[in-house]
């Protein structure tokens, strides 16, 4: 039975795929590994839930269940979620296919038969079109598309047994302690660049973020160089990449390497005293001035609205 195939291990990001597969017109089967899922699934456009019994709970331990799956399915395209393990999965199912494969699109359309994706190369320097005509699989980072319920009432849910790979056997765990708040679902975001002297002077930010709702995320030296924030907040093309209805920015030089990660705000508003700024280029609202003078003006103003 052909198709689009859709699965991620992250809940969210499977209803968004399952949106965008419907957005083809053709027949979309999401995958899940949690049969408490399947229910959910078939609210967000799915025509089929398949359910995936096994005795591992690595998503990638079933790569080449998957690949068979989808060879006898004669699937037209199978859509991950580009999560640690999700990229796993989809590079293992790729190549036991023997297709094509594109990482973490930006963008990706239906037209004529054929799917279009887009995707950032080289730091963000150029922009890549690739034109899917036959089976292949496609990397989605969580962001970039909503997830829209839109209840299929002859939804089937089947539960198929496959054997897990057995190669790999985990031998302990431990748990990573993450800090801080997830960006991707930020509606609002304040953040703080390497023009800011001196870690106390975060509460400017912490207060313009308070009155604004906003979550306060910063470049990746802040995090990585001064270690002020957690490295989960930092944004960039080896960070967050965010989609936030306000992106503010404070003392961010806006080198191309942050700016991949916040092109798809609403609205960019930037602060800077220097007038030449690279991320003028890319804001929506610029504000040429130092910004221990302006953002604690900008808070006042706040407040009083």
């Amino acid at each position: 039975m052909s198709g689009i195939y859709v699965y991620s291990d992250n809940l969210a990001l499977s209803l968004a795929l399952s949106t965008l597969g419907g957005q083809s017109g053709k027949e979309v089967c999401a995958i899940t590994l949690e049969q408490t899922q399947a229910s959910e699934l078939a609210q967000y456009g799915a025509d089929r839930v398949l359910v995936l019994n096994g005795n591992s709970s690595r998503p990638e331990d079933y790569a080449k269940a998957l690949a068979q799956l989808l060879k006898e399915a004669d699937a037209e395209l199978f859509l991950v979620g580009s999560t640690a393990r999700g990229r796993e999965l989809a590079a293992k199912t790729a190549a036991y296919m023997d297709c094509g494969m594109v990482s973490d699109v930006s963008s990706l359309e239906f037209t004529e038969g054929k799917t279009i994706t887009t995707r950032l190369m080289y730091g963000g320097s150029v922009v890549q079109t690739d034109i899917i005509a036959s089976m292949a699989v496609v990397t989605v980072p969580a962001g970039k598309y909503e997830a829209v319920r839109s209840e299929n009432k002859n939804c089937t849910i089947t539960t198929l047994e496959v054997e897990a790979d057995p190669r790999i056997n985990i031998v302990s765990t431990s748990t990573i302690v993450k800090e801080g708040v997830d960006l991707s679902a930020a509606d609002k975001v304040v953040c703080v660049g390497m023009g800011l002297d001196k870690e106390e002077d975060l509460k400017m930010a912490h207060d313009l973020a308070a009155v604004l709702g906003a979550a306060v995320a910063c470049t990746r030296g802040i995090a990585e160089e001064r270690h002020w924030l957690p490295v989960q907040t930092y944004i960039g093309i080896s960070g967050a990449n965010v989609k936030p209805s306000l992106y503010l920015s404070m003392g961010v030089s806006g080198q191309i390497q942050h700016v991949v990660g916040i092109r798809d705000s609403r609205v960019i508003v930037a602060v800077d005293i220097n007038e030449k700024a690279p991320i003028f280029k890319a804001a929506d609202y610029g504000i040429v001035g130092d910004m221990y003078e302006v953002i604690p003006l900008l808070v006042e103003v706040l407040k009083n609205i």
